[in-house]
């Protein structure tokens, strides 16, 4: 299976505008200041902590952690390529961890030691906070054969998030809404680059016939609102 690579290059969830209001959501949900101590599992290219870092200029670096070291990642923050897994066996703690459209890429045994490793990892009264895909609805455009793809991860995602609120049981379940105006041609970009897991496997020829597919029933300004689930613990 390829990894996914460019979900925070160059798309709406790279935007200063989105990152700027993502903040915003994070903020009621922890107190930030400077001596807050963030772990990013999953962070991509980092661009939310690097935002933090820049913000709240933690005498702790925030970091982050992704098994995949892509190009232009954050250099005011920590990176680690790890395993989270592996990572949160180092017994490290933190105020609070971020895990960002991420769980849908473990086994089900694998995320009850990811949530498992996650508590203990956190400081007396750190907060936990797991953001997944609206699995209900869900509004990003998509061709037919991706939105069958997607509706089938999206199920998925609803065991696994489940599994989250019964592992960690005393949760606040919350909606994070961002709308998103982009063109027709910049997306059909975002979709060659393969910017979602459930476009991870499928072949060119595939692709590009829902491209095809896109240009024809597309308009050329594209309007959403992708919608995320926060599902928040506090130890």
């Amino acid at each position: 299976m390829r990894r996914l690579e460019n979900w925070d290059n160059n798309t709406w969830l790279s935007s200063e505008k989105y990152i700027s209001k993502f903040h915003k959501f994070l903020r009621l949900k922890f107190k930030f200041n400077k001596d807050s101590k963030i772990l990013d599992i999953g962070c991509g290219r980092a661009n939310i902590i690097s935002y933090l870092q820049k913000k709240y200029k933690f005498k702790n670096k925030a970091t982050g952690i992704d098994i995949v070291k892509n190009k232009n990642i954050k250099k005011n923050i920590l990176f680690k390529k790890f395993d989270a897994i592996d990572y949160l066996k180092r017994k490290e703690k933190f105020d609070l961890i971020i895990i960002k459209q991420t769980i849908h890429f473990f086994s089900k045994k694998r995320l009850i030691s990811l949530l498992n490793l996650s508590k203990k990892s956190l400081n007396s009264r750190g907060k936990l906070l797991i953001f997944s895909l609206k699995t209900k609805n869900n509004k990003i455009p998509c061709y037919n054969d991706m939105k069958k793809k997607l509706i089938k991860s999206l199920k998925k995602d609803e065991v696994l998030l489940r599994m989250v609120k019964k592992n960690l049981y005393k949760t606040n379940e919350t909606n994070f809404h961002f709308k998103v105006k982009i063109s027709k041609q910049k997306y059909i970009k975002m979709i060659k680059n393969r910017y979602i897991s459930c476009l991870l496997n499928v072949t060119n020829r595939q692709l590009n016939k829902g491209i095809d597919e896109i240009k024809l029933k597309l308009k050329n300004q594209i309007k959403f609102t992708d919608t995320l689930k926060c599902i928040s613990f506090r130890k």
